[in-house]
């Protein structure tokens, strides 16, 4: 299944989501290609949007290899085989310092406005693919420190063998393709997927 775009990717989505329509629920969109998704989602299912950062954390010797995300409440997940490798005190310090930049973020992004509360209510978490499943995973983990009633993973395509890995961690998976054949980025699934800058994200939770 391909896309024309991520907005297109978040109207399907909605579509497969249309059960909470006016429900009360809240979506939270992972940055920065999430929230496009995020957006429609709320529009067509008339629910309040939030956010839930989650940020990469680079092996040493090349930043663009994740090893580990964390999120702005310490959840984090390393792969396991590249953690043994790290050093500890490294790990530590690189924790910490995507951390606080996921707080600047989320100030960034949200500023002062009140956010919703997910408290007893469907919490419905959105991005615009997933690969290797750790950021996603900790998204979850870290909407579910809110203690929410219900626990919603919502994502246009995933490779098949992380559906099982996703509905351990939330109560119920909604997605539009899982490939056993997955083509390895999620890029490949959208005809139009352009990088989503900060200036967009500001833009699209304010207008």
């Amino acid at each position: 299944m391909r896309f024309k775009d991520r907005k297109e990717a978040g109207v399907l989505l909605a579509q497969k989501l249309i059960q909470y329509k006016e429900s009360g629920a809240v979506v939270y969109a992972i940055p920065r290609g999430g929230v496009v998704l995020g957006v429609e989602i709320a529009r067509v299912l008339v629910i309040p949007l939030d956010l839930v950062i989650v940020r990469k954390i680079g092996h040493p010797n090349n930043s663009e290899y994740a090893v580990c995300v964390v999120a702005e409440d310490h959840h984090f997940l390393c792969n396991p085989r590249e953690k043994a490798t790290l050093d500890p005190k490294w790990l530590v310090e690189a924790v910490e310092n995507e951390r606080r930049e996921a707080v600047r973020r989320s100030k960034v992004y949200w500023g002062d406005r009140p956010r919703p509360s997910a408290l007893l209510k469907t919490a419905i978490v959105v991005d615009d693919g997933v690969a290797t499943g750790m950021t996603f995973l900790v998204a979850l983990n870290e909407v579910r420190h809110l203690k929410p009633a219900k626990l919603v993973a919502a994502i246009p395509v995933l490779p098949a063998e992380m559906v099982e890995k996703i509905k351990a961690e939330a109560d119920e998976v909604v997605y539009l393709d899982a490939p056993e054949d997955f083509a390895g980025a999620v890029g490949s699934y959208y005809d139009n997927f352009p990088q989503v800058e900060d200036e967009e994200v500001i833009k699209l939770l304010t207008t």
